[in-house]
This record gives C-alpha cells, structure tokens and sequence, in this order.
C-alpha cells in the first residue's frame, strides 16, 4: 500500500499568540522544520533541521488533544518556514475540522490554500514578497535587526495597501532593537508613512512558549 504523505514537524504546542495584530489570542501552534533562508538572527534555528515525519491525521490527532485541554478556535503553521513544505493537505483537513488557519511566512513561497490568515515577514537581503501576498496578507512584520534601514521600512510599505498594517518587531526584545525600532517608526511617521507599529513579542514577556 501506498505510504501516506508526511511532513516534517519540529513541534506542535498551545501557547499564546504573541505577535502582531492576534497578540495574545489562545492558539495552537504547528511548527514545521527546514527553512530556505536560515537567517542568523532566527530566534528558531532548532527547527531548520530537527523533527518528526508525521502524516496529516497524525498531526491532526495531536492537535485535537490539545484542543480539548486548551479549547481554541485558531491554529497557527510556523516554523522554519511552513512553506518549505507542501501543507495542502494538511490545511484542508484542518479546515475541515474547523479550525481557523494561520500562516507565518516569510513571503518567497506560495500555495493555494485554506488559509484565514497570512503574517508576512520578508527577510534580508532581498526582503522578496511574492505578489500574492500583497493583497492576501492581514499584517506584515519586519524584524529590527542591526541592518535594518528605513528605505527597507519604505520600500516594504509602499509595496503592501496601507489598510495592512507593517510591524516593526525587535529582535527578541533586545533593548538596542527596540530603540531601533523606535527610531524607524518616529523616521516612517515622519515621512507619512502610515500603519507602522513598534511591536514586541508578548510570549517571552510571558515566559510562554
């Protein structure tokens, strides 16, 4: 018999979402492993390699025990980069299980999914997006890293309509970024640049995972 599709998952857990515009909504997270980009200030280099080959009702039955301890209608496919894999099945059948469906992405991949909700956040050097995620994506999040400059701030702002909001995210809540960003968005504000938003991430704050 023909061996069912598997995919790579690193880690399925619940937790609070702690970024962007879901910021502290009860969630449950996929994480999946491998990533195209593998940027040095990933705060989840484990996940580019290390993980479990999991068919979709494997990975459906885990998330449903979860979500009788934890009851939530949201469920987020992070990574690495979820992309990097083929998740179609996998989300349809999340969605028939009535799950509301997030995407963190960083913007290179596309798939034609069930998907509720995209959070795009391109990455150095290119910051590439493609273009189904300009009108797709719900919010877009730029990390603050040392090379981050306002043109790149522009640029990523005047790609997306100004009804989708840009967060400026600190890299893991260290103070220089976050003064950083506070730069950036004061210099963005400054140039009309609309719907740019300092933000931090909540779950480390928190303690959470």
């Amino acid at each position: 018999m023909p061996q069912p599709h598997t995919l790579k998952i690193n880690e399925i857990f619940y937790s609070l979402q702690g970024e962007g515009l879901r910021q502290g909504e009860p969630t449950v997270f996929i994480r999946l492993s491998g990533c195209n980009l593998k940027c040095d200030f990933c705060d989840t280099q484990y996940a580019w390699d290390e993980g479990r080959d999991l068919s979709a009702d494997q990975i459906c039955f885990e998330v449903e025990d979860i979500r009788r301890h934890h009851p939530s209608p949201w469920i987020c496919l992070t990574g690495g980069e979820p992309l990097f894999q083929d998740i179609s099945s996998l989300t349809q059948r999340l969605k028939a299980d009535k799950w509301n469906i997030q995407v963190e992405t960083n913007g290179i991949f596309y798939q034609t999914l069930p998907v509720d909700w995209y959070t795009v956040s391109p990455k150095p050097e290119k910051y590439f997006v493609h273009a189904e995620y300009m009108g797709s994506a719900k919010e877009v999040k730029l990390v603050v890293t040392r090379e981050l400059e306002i043109a790149t701030v522009r640029n990523i702002r005047e790609k997306f309509p100004e009804r989708i909001p840009l967060f400026l995210q600190a890299q893991s809540n260290l103070k220089w970024s976050l003064d950083r960003g506070i730069e950036l968005v004061e210099h963005a504000t400054g140039e009309n640049l609309n719907n740019i938003r300092l933000s931090v991430q909540l779950h480390k704050i928190l303690g959470l995972p």
